[in-house]
């Protein structure tokens, strides 16, 4: 059993939907998977492994942020050998382009964080999306009818920035939205030669002012999690 995971071996599929709330973990598992069952209430983390279309699956929540989400993807890649994780989250529109609930599928994720400046002795490395995985995503989108966004995102270290105005330059060079885990996933992904991507549902706006309440953002962001599951395992 992992530190913070806990689950026994064999209780986590290969393929591992992830959002960061616990509780959207836990819908997820009730409304999209088949004799799903929880693996893991350690810390109020919910994991639970079911089943789509007769092929496994998990879901196991991440918390808010790149440390806590690092944490349960290096035990899943390391201690259960899981080969695909799909984070399924929120993220704020950065620009006009994007509406609120519309889908991101990012191909890649700045930060502002300093895990990858110590990882990486100062250089700038450039954490990206499993093409396999993207590409899939994005024709599952487009299969159901969504027209999705593909591109950059940021994945920020503060939710409540005290100096917003430092984005600009990010939105100048494409930047789409902005969320807090994609830039951690996607670097240990890597490092352990597993496949990562990152679907964000737009849950608020930062240009416009315009936001999704809790409920909304736990319980009908649905749309990601159908492209996800088409994407990994249809």
């Amino acid at each position: 059993m992992s530190t913070h995971i806990g689950a026994a071996a064999g209780d986590i599929a290969p393929t591992v939907l992830m959002p960061g709330d616990p509780l959207r973990a836990k819908w997820i598992a009730e409304t999209f998977l088949d004799d799903a069952r929880c693996y893991s209430q350690v810390r109020g983390m919910y994991g639970y492994t079911g089943t789509w279309r007769g092929q496994p699956v998990s879901v196991q929540g991440s918390g808010m942020g790149q440390p806590s989400l690092a944490i349960y993807a290096h035990e899943l890649f390391t201690e259960y050998d899981v080969q695909s994780v799909i984070r399924v989250g929120s993220c704020g529109a950065l620009t006009e382009k994007i509406a609120i609930r519309d889908v991101v599928i990012a191909s890649a994720a700045c930060t502002d964080s300093s895990m990858n400046t110590h990882r990486f002795h100062g250089y700038d490395y450039a954490p990206v999306a499993d093409f396999g995985l993207l590409r899939a995503a994005y024709d599952a989108a487009v299969a159901l009818g969504i027209d999705p966004h593909v591109g950059l995102i940021f994945s920020s270290d503060s939710f409540y920035s005290p100096r917003v105005e430092l984005m600009a330059p990010m939105v100048e060079h494409g930047v789409l939205a902005v969320e807090m885990e994609a830039s951690a996933l996607y670097t240990l992904a890597a490092n352990h030669g597993r496949r990562a991507l990152a679907i964000c549902t737009v849950s608020d706006h930062i240009v416009t002012g315009e936001e999704t309440t809790s409920q909304e953002r736990e319980q009908t962001f649905g749309a990601m999690v159908d492209i996800a599951l088409t994407a990994a395992l249809a």
